[in-house]
């Protein structure tokens, strides 16, 4: 298999260069971390805290790192200090406590709000009419140690590029209409964070800004 650093390098240059990638590696040892760092790789995203507590303790500070799963509010406090971005959240109540662990951290935490298009129930997130309500009563506007970045979201695990296509082609819609109607003059809020390994190039040409890629990069997780 090539090394995690090849691998980056072919991703790259199949996506315009606007097009972030994290390098997802979760279940992957630092080892193969630092592999990827020392080709000038530096977005990582973890999804479970205990995992990036240890290999933030021990990778370079100049890491990015991203939290990309599922984030409960009794784990914010151990990330507050140094993540970068909170790429799912999905709830007033998970916004509330990032907002007051940054507060506690003297840090203003970007976050990515996530939106449920897929067909699977098992996936978080709102969906499209909850989350345009959500942001219309306002709340969130009064947590000053957060920044709302963008939009986060999961196609449908499924064969059909035309039903994934149209999912992401959901999510930017969605997108275009938040930024208009509630972020207009927020340069910050351009994130669209949609597309993994094995449909990243359908959601590139669906508006994603920013690929979160795993097994193509590191190969099968090591649970």
């Amino acid at each position: 298999m090539k090394n995690p650093r090849e691998i980056i390098s072919q991703i790259k240059q199949t996506v315009p260069p606007y097009v972030k990638l994290v390098a997802v590696s979760k279940f992957h040892p630092a080892s193969m971390i630092e592999e990827a760092y020392a080709g000038g790789q530096r977005l990582f995203g973890e999804s479970h805290v205990q995992e990036l507590q240890q290999k933030y303790q021990i990778l370079p500070k100049d890491i990015e790192w991203h939290f990309i799963g599922h984030l409960q509010t009794n784990k914010v406090k151990y990330i507050a200090p140094y993540v970068q971005l909170i790429h799912a959240v999905d709830t007033h109540k998970l916004l509330v406590e990032i907002n007051r662990q940054a507060e506690k951290n003297n840090r203003v935490i970007d976050c990515l709000l996530e939106l449920h298009v897929a067909c699977e129930e098992t996936k978080y997130g709102f969906a499209p009419q909850e989350l345009l309500d959500y942001l219309k009563q306002g709340e969130w506007r009064l947590l000053k140690n957060i920044r709302l970045c963008g939009l986060m979201c999961m196609a449908s695990n499924v064969d059909d590029e035309e039903q994934i296509s149209r999912e992401f082609e959901q999510s930017n819609t969605i997108f275009a209409r938040l930024k208009t109607e509630f972020f207009p003059d927020d340069d910050y809020f351009t994130i669209r964070s949609w597309g993994m390994s094995d449909d990243y190039l359908i959601a590139v040409k669906h508006g994603s800004n920013m690929v979160r890629i795993g097994s193509k990069i590191f190969g099968p997780r090591v649970y």
